[in-house]
C-alpha cells in the first residue's frame, strides 16, 4: 500500500482544511486513519476509519474533524474546521496491513502502529 498526502498548509486559528491522501495497493477490507505529530511531541492519533464505515476520533477533535473516503475509496479525507494552534503539526496517513483482532484494536482505540505511513504533510494554525 503507498499513500500520498495532500492538502496541508497555513492558516488562521478558526480556519478550516481538507487533508486528503491517495492511496494505491490493496486497501479494501482495512483500517486506515490520520495521525499527528508536533515537535518535541509523541505522533498521536487524530482519526480512523474502519472498513465498515465507522469512525473513531480523538477527543480533542471530536465535533471539528471529519474523517472521509471518496466514493470509490482510494481517497481518505480529512475535513478540519475550526481549527486551533494546538493542531499544528505533521499529519500523517496510515493504513493497516489486514483487520484481523488485533487491527481492530489498533483502529479503534488509534495506535499509531499502523503497517504502511505516508511522508505527511504539514498543517500550520496561528492564533
Amino acid at each position: 500500500v503507498q499513500l500520498v498526502e495532500s492538502g496541508g498548509g497555513s492558516v488562521q486559528a478558526g480556519g478550516s482544511l481538507r487533508l486528503s491522501c491517495a492511496a494505491s495497493g490493496y486497501t479494501y477490507n482495512i483500517c486506515m486513519g490520520w495521525f499527528r505529530q508536533a515537535p518535541g511531541k509523541e505522533r498521536e492519533g487524530v482519526a480512523t476509519l474502519d472498513p465498515y464505515g465507522n469512525p473513531h476520533y480523538a477527543d480533542s477533535v471530536k465535533g471539528r474533524f471529519t474523517i472521509s473516503k471518496d466514493n470509490p475509496g482510494n481517497t481518505l479525507l480529512l475535513q478540519m474546521n475550526s481549527l486551533e494552534p494546538e493542531d499544528s503539526a505533521m499529519y500523517y496517513c496510515a493504513a493497516g496491513g489486514s483487520f484481523n483482532p488485533i487491527d481492530r484494536v489498533r483502529c479503534s482505540n488509534l495506535i499509531p502502529t499502523f503497517a504502511y505511513w505516508g511522508q505527511g504533510t504539514q498543517v500550520t494554525v496561528s492564533s
